[in-house]
């Protein structure tokens, strides 16, 4: 196992663990986790905000190193997407539901934005087997970029319980919260790009006819 591939392999682990952390806070009766002076920010999800912020860092390296040392190989390329979907979806399930230990948490995500989001990587994933095994790659394309930067941007804001931006906005509406609008902006690129991807490779769907 290369490097690049055991950057993969402890991205998982690193999200393993948060999830397991998580999942453990949430089930202990009557937790509750400390604030962080005024600020608002739960302790527990200032750690899962380092960790996600450290994982989505590696998500950037391993794919660089592995392209700069020529060091792309099938293992790696079968990890990568697995880490980067348990990275962000498991994130986003998680902060659509108000646990009893973030009780103190004013910033959810809508269960909405996460089912959008994550039935358009089903959606794409399935359209890129079915590509694949005709012999044709489906690039990314720039919504689906945009999707991801949003992403990766809103969820440790959204972790933060809008901090900085709730010392000037505490009176807003929690679903105006600026975390909030990021995480709007991700959901309509994610649904933009998942249909430029179905109308752009539609023809992938379509059944050869016999001569």
């Amino acid at each position: 196992m290369n490097i690049p591939t055991k950057i993969t392999t402890a991205r998982i682990v690193l999200v393993v663990a948060m999830l397991i952390g998580l999942f453990i806070c949430s089930v202990i009766p009557d937790f509750q986790a400390p604030l962080l002076g005024d600020s608002g920010i739960n302790l527990v999800y200032l750690i899962a905000c380092i960790v996600f912020i450290v994982a989505s860092t590696t998500d950037w390296l391993d794919g660089y190193l592995a392209r700069k040392w020529h060091q792309v190989t099938d293992l790696g390329k079968f990890l990568d997407p697995i880490a980067d979907k348990l990275l962000v979806n498991s994130t986003l399930i998680f902060l659509a539901i108000p646990f009893g230990f973030a009780s103190s948490q004013n910033t959810f995500i809508p269960a909405f934005c996460v089912i959008i989001m994550i039935a358009r990587d089903l959606v794409v994933d399935a359209l890129r087997l079915v590509a694949a095994k005709k012999n044709e790659v489906i690039a990314a394309n720039i919504f689906g970029k945009l999707k991801t930067v949003f992403q990766m941007v809103a969820i440790p804001f959204v972790f933060l319980n809008d901090w900085p931006f709730r010392l000037f906005s505490s009176n807003w509406p929690s679903q105006l919260h600026i975390s909030m609008i990021l995480i709007y902006l991700a959901t309509a690129m994610s649904l933009i790009s998942g249909v430029i991807y179905v109308i752009q490779n539609a023809h992938v769907l379509k059944e050869k006819q016999d001569a």
